[in-house]
């Protein structure tokens, strides 16, 4: 007999036991198909397949594994929808029609209650438009599974908005509140002021009212002075982790507690300066478990905590916008300190804005290639949310395992002008110095840049202006060094702007204030 047709027949007749007694599927019998992956990396010990599970998407700002073990995200413009992992099959859940979308804001963060059966509750955050009045909400929505759509939309929230600093990272707690973060608007005032809901971290219950035990009464504030925090997660062991946008200089990552003031705008980063010491003579202020100079602009932050993927275990993985990367920040074991720091990932896979961890210790992240700030050209498959597996050795074949740690080539090269420029000034002018239309303006144009006299430039770039913040904060000798660089590289300028210059401007200038 011939052995492949014996084993269909015994196929077929084990198919139909199992249907005949209601046990499985012929589905059920079918050997797993062999996944496949993109592209491989070498951490540590562990071998990490990487593998698109959706594409072609207009900026995922949010993702979040659903009840059905379903992938959840958000678009910038509007929309909900989630993806059968298995099967690739797309659902769109909701599509709002008064979203407003102008640089940063739009449909943003977005929180699935973790018990979806007792509570079928989706909460977003999104800014709307109606006339000339721009407002951000905070909504909850009821997911109906029957007709897979999210329906009775009830606000929780609802504020002022403008085109930035939006915050607006969702978490449920362990505790079953909600918790929001919300950005300063780019009005520094409101940071420290705690009647007003910009520039916090906000607690609320499900139903929308106030908890009784905020450390304000009657107030959704939990914690105050931060910028435009991104970021935001829950580790097993009940700490509430945040990261941040600073301005020109201190990223940072806080660790959230009830009542808290972090700072922002008369604190940036550490208590290191005789202004913010004094400052905090009357105030207390919390400092950062960790702060970059120069900016890394962070987004979503996850603690990973199980050992699927051992070289994660107890460390919050971060997103990075401008940094082009994920970093991998270990934690000690309280999980109140962050003991290393490494980049994964580096210029790999363009912007990342979003992240999640599934049950199974699977990773996932969304790129930020089509946002109002892309870092180069976006591919012509972004954006993506794409999945970080552990897998076998023998799993690679003959493909190449890359390093996840890779050493940034050309920077060791550089000038200190260009190093400078690269840091600080690339992520808005671009490399080539052409800018973001209509936002960050064309150097190669400028008259600021190209004319006769550098001093005009010279006090700007100390002063600030608008979207530029001051970096007064540079010394004369990395201002002499960077400005060069930009007069050679954009103006064909062939001298030399001299440290006696800088120091000459910036003693004529008032003596930069710790806020406004």
């Amino acid at each position: 007999m011939n052995p492949v047709r014996n084993r269909r027949k015994v196929g077929f007749w084990l198919c139909l036991i199992g249907l005949t007694l209601g046990v499985g599927s012929c589905r059920d019998l079918q050997p797993p198909q062999k996944e496949t992956y993109e592209a491989f990396y070498a951490l540590e010990s562990d071998t990490l397949g990487i593998t698109t599970v959706v594409d072609s998407l207009r900026v995922p700002w949010e993702i979040a594994v659903g009840p059905a073990d379903d992938l959840w995200y958000t678009e910038q413009h509007g929309v909900v929808s989630r993806v059968d992992l298995t099967t690739g099959q797309r659902k769109e859940l909701l599509r709002l029609g008064d979203t407003f979308v102008l640089r940063t804001s739009g449909l943003l963060g977005m929180a699935l209650h973790p018990d979806m059966k007792a509570y079928p509750y989706v909460f977003l955050a999104y800014t709307s438009e109606e006339g000339e009045r721009r407002v951000s909400r905070i909504m909850r929505y009821t997911y109906d599974a029957t007709q897979d759509t999210l329906l009775d939309p009830l606000l929780i929230q609802e504020f002022g908005a403008w085109t930035s600093h939006f915050g607006a990272r969702l978490q449920i707690a362990p505790d079953g509140k909600l918790m929001v973060t919300s950005g300063d608007g780019a009005q520094d005032g409101y940071a420290q002021d705690t009647s007003m809901v910009l520039g916090k971290v906000l607690r609320f219950n499900i139903d929308g009212t106030i908890p009784d035990d905020n450390p304000i009464a009657g107030s959704p504030v939990w914690a105050w002075g931060v910028r435009n925090p991104q970021g935001l997660t829950y580790a097993a062991n009940g700490l509430l982790y945040c990261s941040e946008h600073g301005d020109a200089i201190d990223d940072e990552v806080n660790l959230v507690r009830k009542g808290k003031n972090y700072g922002w705008p008369m604190v940036e980063g550490y208590i290191d300066t005789d202004q913010e010491r004094a400052f905090t003579h009357g105030v207390s202020v919390a400092e950062p478990m960790k702060a970059w100079t120069p900016t890394i602009a962070p987004a979503a932050v996850v603690a990973y905590q199980g050992n699927r993927i051992p070289a994660f275990s107890r460390s919050l993985l971060l997103a990075t916008l401008k940094g082009n990367a994920l970093r991998l920040l270990k934690l000690d074991d309280g999980g109140e300190r962050i003991i290393s720091d490494r980049v994964l990932f580096h210029q790999v896979f363009g912007r990342i804005r979003a992240l999640c961890v599934a049950a199974n210790g699977d990773v996932y992240f969304g790129t930020s290639n089509r946002d109002w700030n892309p870092n180069g050209t976006p591919g012509p498959n972004d954006d993506r949310i794409i999945r970080i597996r552990k897998i076998g050795k023998s799993e690679t074949g003959d493909h190449p395992v890359l390093p996840a740690v890779v050493h940034e080539e050309g920077l060791d090269t550089m000038s200190n002008g260009e190093a400078l420029y690269t840091n600080y000034c690339a992520a808005c002018h671009k490399a080539d110095g052409k800018g973001v239309s209509d936002i960050f303006p064309d150097l190669t144009v400028s008259p600021l840049v190209c004319g006769k006299s550098p001093d005009s430039l010279v006090r700007i770039v100390l002063s600030g202006r608008k979207e530029m913040p001051a970096f007064h904060f540079l010394n004369d000798q990395q201002l002499a060094e960077i400005l060069t660089y930009v007069k050679e590289q954009f103006d064909e300028y062939e001298g030399t702007i001299e440290e006696v210059s800088i120091h000459r401007i910036r003693g004529k200038l008032p003596t930069p204030p710790v806020s406004p």
